[in-house]
């Protein structure tokens, strides 16, 4: 196979699987936008159709940080900073159904923690492997930090629905 047709290949299998786990997720987020809207909500949470463009966007990074990571060595030289950035993937999904589809606030919130901590670790092997690709892991970091503040907030808010 030419390379660059093992590059194009390798950045749609990144998009595509990424999106896949995003899939996951949105299952548990079917009604999350009425859902959502039925919380009490602090004054600075934006509306629900602002999380819809910021995801997609924030997806699209993540795969082609992930393709930079991978384009240099594949799984045999990236193994650490790949595996977790799949399992910060899964996190990722698993915070949607825990707060959505279970209605669980606290332990979603516990797991965000988590998420959080993994994707600082995945920009933490990505910028020894590409520094491009932990950049574009920054404004993730950043909208799952205030995510992690929202979601404390709303079951705090919240503790007859959120438990």
């Amino acid at each position: 196979m030419h390379p660059i047709q093992k590059n194009i290949l390798g950045l749609l299998a990144w998009f595509l699987g990424t999106f896949a786990v995003s899939a996951v997720g949105a299952r548990a987020s079917i009604t999350a936008s009425q859902f959502y809207g039925e919380l009490i909500q602090p004054a600075w949470s934006p509306p629900a159709w602002v999380f819809g463009p910021v995801w997609t966007t924030l997806y699209a990074l993540m795969a082609i940080a992930a393709w930079l990571v991978w384009h240099d060595g594949g799984f045999q030289k990236q193994r650490l900073p790949l595996v977790l950035f799949i399992v910060q993937l899964a996190l990722n999904a698993l915070w949607s159904w825990l707060f959505f589809a279970w209605q669980m606030g606290g332990p979603a919130f516990v797991e965000v923690l988590m998420l959080w901590a993994c994707i600082a670790a995945t920009i933490v092997t990505f910028y020894r492997a590409n520094k491009v690709a932990a950049f574009l892991m920054l404004p993730y970091l950043a909208w799952v930090s205030f995510a992690a503040a929202l979601n404390f907030a709303l079951w705090r808010m919240n503790p007859g629905i959120l438990g």
